[in-house]
This record gives structure tokens, C-alpha cells and sequence, in this order.
């Protein structure tokens, strides 16, 4: 099966836990030897390295804010070299390239419109262990272009994640200030519920001025999730928590 050549895509949006160093740059390098003409956007490069099943949770609330028309190109890859296949996704009018480890399974099943693929071309050179460089930035290249990528359509459960749940309670990510974003996604009536967070019992703010400092409080975030936080101070110090421990149930 080829790409359809009229496929549109301005800006591409590279999602990864690579942090800083080499990877990124090259990637970028790859890209832009491409697709000299399509802006490359870093959107995260800091996931929670190896857990493809905590990035699944969180995609889909980075990309919902985002504009259309855009690919995100996704590598949080730890079975690299190995024998896990390469997906293309287009859900409700964005594209992603990703590993099949459940990376993309959240954006999966929450689209309401959605094609899943395999990906059934591979570059001549490829090493073992960089295929964001050598094979899905290839791939991104020849998608745009609208050339043939080999893809094998796939039905439904037929990508790892697929029978995952749509939410997760445990922590997903870290920001910059100690917050604690959760795949949990907001219950209805939240100023009513409060949040089990390790021995604590959080009730609910819509916002950090809403609390004093120093105060411990749960609300919903700007993409959409539950989120732990602390006004002026660190949820990960206080708790003591690191990405993909457990946080939750809801009561009240």
C-alpha cells in the first residue's frame, strides 16, 4: 500500500526520551536533509526513559492543544534492534511514526477517526540500535513525499496497547517544577473529590493561588490530566514519588 501523495503535513514534531546529546541533533539533521522545507518542532525530548507505557499516556493530552496538519514523529524505543515493528497512525487528522510497544495506543483508542499501519519498507543502511535516525526519520521523508512505505493495514488489537486501559493511575511525568502529572484522567464534579497520594489525602484546587504555599492540593492540568502539585514548593520532594509509581484511588 503507498501513502496517499496528496498527504499535507507542515510542521513535524519529534516526541522522545533522549534528553540532551547527540540523538536529537541528528535526528534534526536527518530531517532537515529531507524535508529542508518543513518546520521540525522539539515538543518533549526529556519521557521517562524505557517506558513507552507511561509516554502512551501522556501523547494524547500533549498533542490535543496542538495544531493539525502535523506529524509527530515518537521514539521512546528500548526493544530498538529488536523485533518490534514500526506503526503510521493517522487519528483525527494528525500522523504519527512510532515503534508497536504501545506508544501510540492511548492516541489509538481514544481518535474517533483512525487508520493504523505496519510499516513494511526499511532503508538499505540501518543500525541496530538508532532507528529514530535511520529508519522512522526515513519514513517521515517518504510519507510526506507521498512514496510507497509498504504498509500493511491493521485491524482492530492488532498493535501492542490495544487492549490497555484509557486511564492509568500512576505518575507519567515530572515537570520542571516538581509536579506530578498522572494518567488519570478528571472526574466529574472535582472540587467534590479528593486524591490518595501515598499516605496523604489532597483535595482539589483550580489553581495555585487558590492554595496557600507550601500547600499540597491535586487539579486539573493544562492538557487535560490530573496533576499533583505543591504552591511554590515540589510534589516529587514531598512525596517522594518517581514516574510509574502508583497514585490514587479518588474518594469522597
Amino acid at each position: 500500500m503507498s501513502t496517499d501523495s496528496n498527504i499535507w503535513i507542515r510542521r513535524i514534531l519529534l516526541v522522545t526520551d533522549f534528553g540532551a546529546g547527540v540523538y536529537v541533533g541528528q535526528m534534526r539533521a536527518a530531517l532537515d536533509a529531507l524535508l529542508p522545507a518543513t518546520p521540525v518542532i522539539d515538543l518533549v525530548h526529556d519521557l521517562p526513559a524505557f517506558r513507552p507505557d507511561l509516554a502512551a499516556y501522556l501523547l494524547p493530552a500533549m498533542i490535543r492543544d496542538m495544531p493539525g496538519d502535523s506529524l509527530y514523529l515518537c521514539v521512546v524505543d528500548p526493544g530498538v534492534g529488536g523485533a518490534r515493528a514500526g506503526l503510521v497512525v493517522c487519528a483525527d487528522g494528525v500522523w504519527l511514526i512510532a515503534p508497536d510497544n504501545g506508544l501510540v495506543s492511548q492516541v489509538i483508542s481514544r481518535a474517533r477517526d483512525v487508520a493504523v499501519w505496519r510499516i513494511g519498507w526499511q532503508p538499505p543502511m540501518l543500525s541496530a540500535s538508532f532507528h529514530g535516525r535511520d529508519w522512522f526519520v526515513p519514513v517521515a521523508g517518504r510519507l510526506c513525499h507521498g512514496d510507497d512505505l509498504g504498509l500493511i493495514g491493521l485491524t482492530e488489537g492488532c498493535w501492542v496497547g490495544s487492549d490497555w486501559p484509557l486511564d492509568s493511575a500512576r505518575i507519567l511525568y515530572i515537570d520542571h517544577f516538581g509536579n506530578l502529572i498522572t494518567g488519570l484522567q478528571p472526574p466529574d464534579s472535582p472540587t467534590e473529590r479528593l486524591l490518595e497520594v501515598g499516605d496523604c489525602t489532597l483535595t482539589h484546587a483550580r489553581t495555585f493561588c487558590a492554595v496557600d504555599a507550601h500547600t499540597p492540593f491535586w487539579y486539573v492540568n493544562a492538557l487535560g490530566l490530573v496533576e499533583v502539585a505543591v504552591n511554590q514548593g515540589r510534589a516529587d520532594h514531598l512525596f517522594h514519588l518517581v514516574p510509574g509509581d502508583p497514585v490514587g484511588p479518588f474518594a469522597g
